[in-house]
């Protein structure tokens, strides 16, 4: 099966709103073995959304995704254009004006009761044939068969399209094409501390292979995503060359993340985590806390970027940091044990580091950052010596700290 995807937005379109809907479409589509051809990205204008909808239809492909353009202002003209593609009439769905008008009284008025009922009949207007939505904001999404391909109508807001893609996939003509049992998925592997020319290197001393196996890699800070497509045999036996390749790296055999893989292992220890970072500034407790359930093994963290939060907040001792300095082996021990005790857990992230731009020297450069793991087997710390921009530095330092966490608690 195959897939297209239109992200409609003028917003997207000139790279200020990121697109965080094309992604997460694509890789439900990819985890249930559905391959994405394309994503296509177009503006508001009606024209631009019906032949980027038309071309994709077009191709040939199984479901047609498309991602905006829903609401009550006269830029929102993705129903239309996608009914003009598929070439439908548009119309007031009864079933569809039910759930507006209940969605919008929920919301406090800051309009006309004239303009809202006009907002309502305009989101519920759909392709005739469509099947509507339950809207988790105001807007409805759809899914109309088109014959050729069906298509699905997502809102815009991250959340709103997420919520309502898990609707669409329940339809029957969308839940066909996804499939019931996922046995084309791929495999979703994550190796740690593996950088994307040594695999490729790995790659050309396995030599061409005629397993018809597909290899997609993404490389992200301090890890690498494989997918291995189809699963069986030859998967099976491509993991056992890596396993050879790279004893250890892999952390993951089914997309989860190391957050993910910290969690689980934290739960089954019955034992909490805290953080204390200062270069990284709150990245590693955002991550551990966007997890679901993470109040279960994650107690909290301190973001101590000045030395005199570190002392009050932590109990750093002053003489450490006079005598070695906030970057420093000491100072990031001294920071995880009073995480451990300020905060309260068993285990502790610290980080300390120069992210650059400035602040560097000759014996402390950009880069230079110290990452600390204490537990109840004692305190571990790490140097590291990081290249790239700040984001890049922070955004390493922080994924390479839950990689010590995790092999920590692996031992």
């Amino acid at each position: 099966m195959r897939a297209a995807l239109v992200v409609t937005g003028t917003e997207v379109l000139e790279g200020r709103v990121k697109d965080e809907n094309g992604a997460m479409v694509a890789a439900s589509l990819a985890s249930a073995g559905v391959a994405v051809d394309r994503i296509t990205v177009v503006g508001d204008g009606l024209d631009e959304i019906r032949s980027a909808v038309a071309e994709a239809l077009g191709r040939g492909v199984d479901l047609v995704v498309t991602t905006g353009g829903l609401g009550p202002t006269h830029d929102d003209r993705t129903m239309e254009a996608v009914a003009a593609a598929a070439g439908v009439p548009l119309r007031l769905d009864e079933e569809a004006l039910v759930m507006v008008r209940a969605a919008i009284a929920t919301v406090p008025a800051r309009a006309s009761e004239d303009v809202r009922e006009f907002g309502a009949r305009k989101q519920a207007t759909l392709p005739v044939g469509a099947v509507a939505l339950p809207p988790p904001g105001t807007a409805p999404g759809a899914v109309l068969d088109a014959g050729q391909a069906v298509i699905v109508v997502l809102p815009g807001p991250p959340w709103e399209c997420a919520a309502s893609w898990r609707s669409a996939s329940a339809v029957p003509q969308v839940a066909a094409v996804l499939g019931a049992d996922g046995a084309a998925a791929p495999l979703e592997l994550r190796l740690a501390n593996v950088v994307e020319s040594e695999f490729m290197e790995a790659l050309m001393r396995r030599g061409s292979a005629d397993d018809g196996l597909v290899v997609g890699v993404c490389a992200r800070p301090g890890e690498l995503e494989v997918t291995v497509r189809p699963p069986g045999g030859a998967a099976d036996d491509f993991v056992s060359f890596l396993e050879r390749e790279f004893p250890g790296a892999i952390f993951s055999r089914d997309g989860s993340t190391v957050e993910e893989v910290i969690g689980s292992a934290l739960t089954a220890r019955g034992e909490m985590l805290g953080t204390a970072e200062s270069c990284t500034g709150g990245l590693i407790g955002a991550r551990l806390t966007s997890m679901p359930g993470s109040s279960g093994w994650y107690a909290g963290g301190v973001v101590s970027y000045a030395n005199e939060v570190k002392e009050r907040a932590l109990g750093v001792p002053a003489d450490v940091l006079e005598r070695h300095g906030a970057v420093s082996r000491e100072v990031a021990e001294a920071m995880a044990r009073g995480a451990q005790a300020h905060v309260g857990c068993d285990w502790a992230i610290a980080v300390t580091g120069v992210a650059g731009p400035g602040g560097g020297t000759a014996e402390k450069p950009v880069g230079l950052v110290y990452l600390a793991i204490a537990g109840p087997p004692g305190v571990e710390v790490r140097e590291l010596r990081l290249h790239g921009d700040r984001e890049r530095i922070r955004m390493r330092a922080a994924t390479i700290a839950l990689h010590l966490l995790r092999a920590a608690l692996d031992a």
